[in-house]
């Protein structure tokens, strides 16, 4: 790790604000790295800390922050969807999708969001233009990750959404999570059986399972047979960042296809939430994008 990026510590004192992570586990986390690279650059007085909290200890972690002042936190997993009972107010986009990744203390109540969608389509939104009314997008996944990928692809206005798993069981409860949501009728499920006859259509394909993350390198949700007809040109999107590029993208790369990997959408979901907790409109973006790729050796 990179000493630079901890110089922070030596000027922490009583006044120091602070912000953090929730997970279990969250020693994996690289948010730290970004948020204080970009908490330092501001010249702000805050720290962003990784707090390892059990499931059965979220209550009262919760209770705990605020008896301390905890500014806000990011949550990941397991308890994006646990937290949501212990909040005073969610927004709407965390209502739709059943998922927070965002709380900020307002006055005496804790308030959630979720930035997960916005990172993931931001660079949908800017780097790789397109009209999205048109095209066709593949989620491969019904797991935690995709709920946020289903909610950007209908933000983005695209034509049709097919979400694909392997657990039949598994995909009729995600189906059924969404009925009292606006997107319940904006995306359709398949069995995985189905992907021959969706992989040619695809003109947006996203992984958002854990499937070839390290340390398993060389695994891939997707087979280089599976994506033999992938068209030529389609945006392949994965979630992981750790390897880069993943086995996913680098198969998809050999079939004409353009890759996303994870870490950007990990960058401007974190930058969104910054923007909320520190109520300000810019955040210094390119040096927490930097601060990853130092951290990672890229």
């Amino acid at each position: 790790m990179n000493s630079q990026n901890y110089n922070y510590c030596q000027s922490i004192t009583g006044k120091t604000q602070l912000l953090g992570v929730i997970g279990h586990p969250v020693e994996h986390s690289l948010s730290p790295v970004m948020h204080n690279v970009a908490l330092a650059k501001l010249g702000l007085d805050y720290v962003y800390l990784p707090f390892p909290i059990a499931p059965e200890n979220l209550a009262t972690a919760i209770a705990g922050f605020a008896t301390i002042g905890v500014v806000g936190f990011s949550v990941t997993i397991p308890h994006k969807q646990a937290i949501i009972p212990l909040l005073s107010e969610i927004s709407p986009i965390a209502q739709a999708i059943g998922a927070v990744n965002t709380v900020t203390r307002q006055g005496n109540k804790w308030v959630g969001t979720n930035t997960d969608v916005e990172g993931f389509i931001a660079p949908l939104q800017t780097t790789y233009q397109q009209d999205w009314s048109q095209k066709k997008a593949v989620i491969l996944g019904n797991g935690g990750a995709a709920r946020a990928i289903v909610a950007g692809c209908v933000q983005l206005g695209l034509a049709e959404i097919h979400l694909v798993g392997r657990n039949i069981y598994k995909l009729k409860d995600f189906r059924q999570s969404w009925q009292n949501s606006p997107f319940a009728d904006k995306f359709q499920v398949h069995s995985w059986e189905e992907l021959p006859k969706l992989i040619p259509q695809a003109n947006l394909l996203v992984n958002t399972t854990p499937i070839g993350m390290y340390p398993h390198i060389d695994d891939s949700p997707l087979s280089s047979d599976d994506m033999a007809n992938l068209p030529s040109g389609v945006i392949a999107y994965d979630l992981i960042y750790i390897p880069k590029p993943t086995k996913f993208l680098q198969l998809a790369e050999k079939q004409g296809a353009i890759p996303i990997d994870g870490l950007e959408m990990l960058v401007q979901q974190g930058a969104a939430a910054l923007k909320i907790w520190l109520q300000q409109e810019t955040v210094p973006v390119d040096e927490m994008r930097q601060a990853l790729q130092n951290h990672l050796g890229l």
